[in-house]
């Protein structure tokens, strides 16, 4: 009897803390309007999903300004990201990132997700 409630207690045990999110991103190309946007709406970002979470910041502001950004070296501008999905704790983390003073600038900042925590 013991044998079968410890096996009971074993299948209804807690969940990992945090399962890995096939889907999240791993990092975040953003702008200043873009990352202000984000901050804007992470008190509504961090109570929907479900484990993860949708961001779509398409129809936040986007300007660039009347200079156009200089070509990367090696290769074509990077465009921030305006769609993707995290997970809680990296929502989190990239708030974080993105409230640290300086980090984010124009054109575009890569914030890697991989590092938070």
């Amino acid at each position: 009897m013991a044998a079968a409630l410890l096996a009971g207690f074993v299948a209804v045990g807690p969940a990992p803390a945090a399962e890995p999110c096939g889907l999240c991103a791993a990092a975040v190309a953003i702008n200043p309007p873009l990352a202000q946007c984000l901050l804007d709406r992470y008190a509504t970002l961090a109570t929907s999903g479900n484990g993860v979470i949708a961001v779509d910041l398409s129809d936040c502001e986007t300007e660039r300004g009347i200079v156009e950004a200089l070509p990367a070296v090696g290769g074509e501008p990077d465009e921030p990201d305006l769609k993707f999905m995290l997970s809680r704790p990296q929502l989190d983390c990239l708030k974080s990132r993105l409230e640290e003073p300086g980090l984010v600038r124009d054109p575009v900042t890569r914030i890697d997700l991989d590092t938070c925590g």
